[in-house]
């Protein structure tokens, strides 16, 4: 697929500096950019990249730069990151799916399937199910009893979805994913042994949402575990039952959140993240990795550390911690001055 850069620049809404006929046929990174590149400049960090670049054109701030000593194409954009991101949409447009039942999907007789749907090898669709139309479910699925998926998501291979989930239109869901399965529900008993709580809720997934692979998102003990539109859930991460995550809220890699608790729209959890149960966050609370949240947080916190506090307070208690050493060997130095002051019987300055 080639574009010119004029091309690129009205999908996009940006201007050009430079010449508007050089052909684009492939992205690249600003650092390692050929002739024939698009590429994007938005991390001061890789500035000094773009007065070598080879590229053909490179997405940039209006007004910020001129073109280098390549004579690489400028195109001037408010957001170079995201109009690049748009352009891979474009440019790297995933195959259709190849409409249609593979013959070796088993489908019970009365799942209700719409219009251009797409079934892939081996899937097996249990009944009272509902596939709305241009969806389409790759191989080795198995989708229980009473599911419902809108229009035009995708389940990508070796996905389990457990009996009356909700998945809503325009979802991404990738490999190896679980939805529904029991949450981890148990009651101790007199003779120390575990009884089995009944997880008879479901999962509700709303429109838009995108889960990474190996994302585990577990049932309702009652009622629902609900993923609201927008969300982003990134590769290896736990949600357990009575969950609700707001809308637009990311998670990365590797996080968990206990049973019960809420996260407000537009949070940003970091990677390992871990929430304890029974507890909310505010709507656009940020926490940074590997952070471990064992209370309620209000709207537009910064928070990190284990147990988690404010951003600012835990840098300045991070400070003193690594002084740790140093102001021990301070207090050693001064322990032995007063012992050896109070053998000899004198006074001895600490300044």
């Amino acid at each position: 697929m080639e574009f010119t850069v004029q091309e690129i620049a009205e999908l996009l809404g940006g201007k050009v500096v430079g010449d508007k006929t050089s052909i684009i046929n492939q992205c690249s990174k600003i650092e390692n950019a050929k002739s024939g590149s698009l590429t994007f400049l938005s991390n001061p960090k890789y500035e000094k990249h773009f007065y070598h670049t080879e590229a053909s054109a490179v997405l940039v701030k209006p007004g910020h730069y001129k073109i280098n000593s390549k004579n690489t194409s400028i195109i001037e954009v408010d957001n170079p990151y995201l109009s690049f991101t748009k352009f891979l949409e474009k440019f790297n447009s995933e195959k259709s799916a190849i409409i249609g039942i593979h013959p070796t999907a088993i489908i019970a007789p009365n799942v209700n399937i719409g219009k251009d749907v797409s079934i892939g090898p081996y899937v097996v669709i249990e009944s009272d199910c509902k596939i709305e139309d241009k969806t389409a479910i790759g191989s080795h699925c198995w989708i229980g009893e009473k599911v419902k998926i809108g229009s035009n998501s995708v389940l990508h291979s070796r996905i389990s979805i457990y009996d009356n989930t909700i998945i809503g239109n325009k979802c991404q869901i990738k490999s190896g994913t679980v939805i529904g399965s029991d949450g981890f529900g148990y009651a101790q008993q007199a003779d120390k042994t575990y009884k089995t709580i009944p997880q008879i809720g479901n999962v509700v997934i709303h429109d838009d949402v995108h889960l990474g692979s190996n994302v585990t998102i577990d049932r309702a003990s009652i009622g629902s575990t609900i993923i609201n539109q927008g969300v982003r859930i990134d590769n290896l991460v736990q949600i357990a039952h009575n969950v609700e995550v707001g809308k637009n809220t990311v998670i990365a890699a590797q996080s968990g959140i206990s049973g019960s608790s809420k996260l407000g729209e537009n949070c940003v959890l970091g990677g390992q993240v871990g929430l304890i149960g029974h507890i909310v966050l505010g709507n656009g609370v940020r926490v940074q990795g590997q952070s471990g949240i064992t209370k309620s947080y209000t709207d537009n916190m910064d928070i990190q550390g284990t147990p988690a506090i404010e951003f600012n307070d835990y840098y300045r208690a991070y400070a003193k911690f690594r002084r740790l050493p140093e102001l021990e060997k301070r207090l050693v130095e001064i322990e032995n001055l007063l012992k050896n002051a109070s053998k000899n019987g004198s006074s001895t300055n600490l300044s």
